[in-house]
């Protein structure tokens, strides 16, 4: 009787540890349901809205100009922040301080990419810490689940951004 006891504890604990790997996998590699917070995004996406953030993309496709991104904070690697990418690799950006009186261009470097929040005067994006290490990419949002009214694709930016490879 220990022995059947013992083997079903056994058998539950195997189920659970390959479960436990498929689900890890699954968030790691596929993708997974996030809640954004804060103003970074708005009027794209608010405060509390449910977005689907694939990482296949990420890993396979690459990341594109426009792209919607969740990254690691430079600022603080154990936050998430939400922005979209607005230089690659090469691309000069030209910035403009808190005062809006100084203007500098920025090359981002290999290996990184430039982004910022849709909501310019709301967000702490590469403006204020430079361009981030593509490593520090988590995953591409491209689908709004919540609220409802606002399910679907999200669209372009409002910033009046061109994304092409001109």
């Amino acid at each position: 009787m220990l022995c059947g006891i013992l083997g079903k504890t056994f058998q539950l604990v195997g189920y659970t540890i390959q479960y436990d790997c498929i689900a890890h996998c699954a968030f790691e590699y596929v993708g997974g349901v996030v809640m954004c917070s804060g103003p970074s995004m708005e009027p794209t996406i608010q405060n509390s809205d449910i977005v689907f953030a694939g990482n296949l993309s990420r890993h396979f496709y690459g990341i594109q100009r426009g792209d919607i991104v969740i990254a690691k904070s430079p600022s603080d690697l154990k936050s998430n922040i939400c922005e979209r990418v607005i230089g690659l690799k090469g691309d000069k950006m030209l910035t403009n301080s808190s005062s809006n009186f100084f203007k500098s261009h920025n090359c981002v470097p290999m290996g990184h990419v430039w982004l910022e929040g849709d909501n310019l005067q709301n967000s702490t994006d590469s403006r204020y810490y430079g361009p981030i290490p593509y490593g520090l990419i988590r995953g591409h949002i491209f689908f709004k689940i919540w609220p409802l009214s606002d399910f679907g694709f999200l669209r372009d930016s409002p910033n009046g951004h061109r994304f092409s490879d001109d």
